[in-house]
C-alpha cells in the first residue's frame, strides 16, 4: 500500500510540475534572471507548495497514526553539515546552469529528447556515485583486537 501512495503521489507532483510550467527549463532560467527578465512564476509555485504541504503536517500532526505505514517517519536531523551543504550547493549550480532539476527531468524523460535523458542519465550515475562514496565512508572500520599472550612473554 505506502508503494502505491508513493506512486499516487509522485502523479500528483508531476501533473503538479506540468500545471505550473515548471518543466519548462526557460521558467526556471527566467526565475533566475533577475537583473533581466525576471519570471516569479516559480516564486508564487513555491509559495503554493509551502502552504500545502505546511497544512498537510497540520493535519498529520492531528492523527495518532499514519495511514499508509506503522508509524510516522518525520524528519529527526535539524542540523546542517557539510554534506547538506554540499548538496544544495551542487543542486543550485546544476539548477542555474540547466534550467531543471531531478523532479521536471523525470517529467520531461516521457519526451525522450537527448538533452534531459543525458541529464537523468547523469543524475543516476551521480546518484550511484555517491551511494557508493557514502557506503565507503561510513563502512564500519575493522577493529583490532588486542594481540594474545605468547609463551615468550612469560
Amino acid at each position: 500500500m505506502q508503494i502505491l501512495a508513493s506512486f499516487i503521489c509522485g502523479l500528483i507532483f508531476g501533473a503538479g510540475l506540468l500545471i505550473s510550467g515548471m518543466t519548462d527549463p526557460q521558467k526556471v532560467l527566467g526565475f533566475l534572471d533577475i537583473f533581466g527578465a525576471w519570471d516569479a512564476t516559480l516564486a508564487f509555485v513555491m509559495a503554493g507548495a509551502v502552504a500545502v504541504t505546511a497544512a498537510g503536517f497540520a493535519l498529520a500532526r492531528h492523527r495518532t497514526a499514519p495511514t499508509f505505514s506503522a508509524r510516522f517517519l518525520w524528519p529527526d536531523r535539524s542540523d546542517i553539515d557539510a554534506p547538506l551543504v554540499t548538496g544544495a550547493v551542487l543542486f543550485g549550480i546544476g539548477w542555474g546552469l540547466v534550467g531543471i532539476c531531478p523532479g521536471p527531468a523525470l517529467v520531461n524523460l516521457a519526451g525522450l529528447t537527448l538533452p534531459i535523458v543525458v541529464f537523468v542519465v547523469a543524475m543516476v550515475v551521480g546518484m550511484i556515485g555517491h551511494e557508493i562514496w557514502r557506503r565507503r565512508t561510513t563502512a564500519p572500520r575493522a577493529v583490532q583486537s588486542p594481540a594474545l599472550p605468547s609463551r615468550a612473554d612469560g
